[in-house]
C-alpha cells in the first residue's frame, strides 16, 4: 500500500519534510559569499549537486523561506556579487557547519561565528573554507527564481573557475580517494549520513560493457525466495550466459555433484541448497562463478 498525496493539496512545509526525508542523502554546498560591501557570508545548502563539466557546471538552491518568504543572505549576495566559492563538508567540519546555517543578523560573519578560517580565493572575491578540502572558486552564470512565494528554489547557475584539493585527499594517481574524505550528506529532519567504513560499498558501472539482465536468468533464479533484489542484479550484469563447458565443469565439482546427484533431496532442496551457494559466491566477488551455479538446474 502507498499513501498518495497531490503536491497542490498538502501544506508546503509538509511536502518539504516529505522531499528532505526522501531525496537523500543530499550532498552539501558550504557556499561563501560576499556583499557589495565586502561584508562575507558562509551558509550551507543541501539541493545542491554537479551537472556538466562542459562547461562546469555547478547548482544549489538558497530557497525563499516558508515561514515568511524572505531570501537568505547568500541569495542576495550573489545578486550583488555574483560568484560563489562551493566548499565540500567533511565529517570534522559538519557540527561547525551546522552552526554556521544559523539565521545570525545580516552583516554578521559566519566565518567568526563558525570558527571556519577564511582563505583568499584567486579568481573570485569571496572567501575559501581552510578547513575543506575541495574548494570551488565559481562566477554565477544565472539565477533562475522558480516562483515568488514561500519556499520556491531559486537555482543557482555556477561555472567552476577554479578548484583546489587538499592532496592528502588524493591517491597516487591523483584521484580523490573517497575513503580518505569522510564526506558528510542531509538527511531528513536532524539527521544526516557519513560516507566512512563500512557505509562506503562499491558497485561497478556495466556502461558501455554488455550485461546479460535479470531477464536472461533462469526463472528459478528470478524467483528464488532467497536472494534479493541486489543480488539479482548483479547476475544479471554478468557479461554473458554460462556456456555448456562451463555449466559441464561446474556439474564435475564434488560439492555440487553431492548435490546434484542426491537421490534423496527434493529439486527445490537442491535448488535452495545451490542458490545460497549463489549467495556465497557473490559475497565472495565471484559473480560469474555464482551465475553458472544458478544455470545448473
Amino acid at each position: 500500500m502507498y499513501k498518495t498525496l497531490n503536491p497542490a493539496n498538502i501544506p508546503h512545509s509538509e511536502l518539504h519534510k516529505l522531499m528532505l526525508g526522501a531525496i537523500a542523502p543530499r550532498p552539501i554546498a558550504f557556499a561563501s559569499t560576499i556583499d557589495a560591501e565586502g561584508r562575507p557570508n558562509l551558509s550551507p545548502f543541501s539541493f545542491f549537486n554537479a551537472f556538466g563539466v562542459n562547461p562546469s557546471t555547478i547548482i544549489f538552491s538558497p530557497s525563499r523561506r516558508g515561514r515568511d518568504n524572505t531570501t537568505k543572505d547568500t541569495f542576495d549576495n550573489i545578486k550583488q556579487v555574483p560568484e560563489v566559492v562551493i566548499n565540500a563538508v567533511t565529517y570534522s567540519m559538519v557540527e561547525q557547519v551546522s552552526l554556521a546555517s544559523t539565521e545570525f543578523p545580516k552583516g554578521v560573519n559566519e566565518f567568526e561565528k563558525s570558527g571556519f578560517t577564511p582563505l583568499a580565493s584567486e579568481k573570485v572575491k569571496p572567501f575559501r573554507v581552510m578547513e575543506s578540502p575541495v574548494q570551488w572558486e565559481c562566477k554565477v552564470r544565472q539565477v533562475i527564481e522558480t516562483g515568488t512565494g514561500g519556499g520556491a528554489a531559486n537555482l543557482v547557475i555556477c561555472e567552476v573557475l577554479m578548484v583546489h584539493v587538499n592532496e592528502n585527499m588524493l591517491t597516487s594517481e591523483g584521484m580523490i580517494d573517497t575513503r580518505k574524505m569522510d564526506l558528510v550528506g542531509r538527511m531528513g529532519g536532524d539527521y544526516y549520513v557519513r560516507a566512512h567504513g563500512n557505509a562506503l560499498f562499491e558497485v561497478e558501472k556495466p556502461l558501455s560493457k554488455p550485461a546479460i539482465g535479470i531477464d536472461s536468468l533462469p526463472f528459478n533464479l528470478k524467483n528464488s525466495p532467497l536472494l534479493t533484489g541486489n543480488e539479482l542484479g548483479r547476475l544479471g550484469s554478468v557479461e554473458q550466459i554460462p556456456s555448456e563447458t562451463e555449466l559441464n565443469e561446474a556439474r564435475l565439482n564434488d560439492d555440487i555433484r553431492s548435490i546434484l546427484d542426491n537421490e534423496i533431496m527434493t529439486r527445490e532442496a537442491k535448488m535452495e541448497k545451490l542458490h545460497n551457494l549463489v549467495r556465497q559466491k557473490l559475497a565472495e566477488g565471484k559473480k560469474k562463478e555464482a551465475l553458472i551455479l544458478g544455470f545448473l538446474i
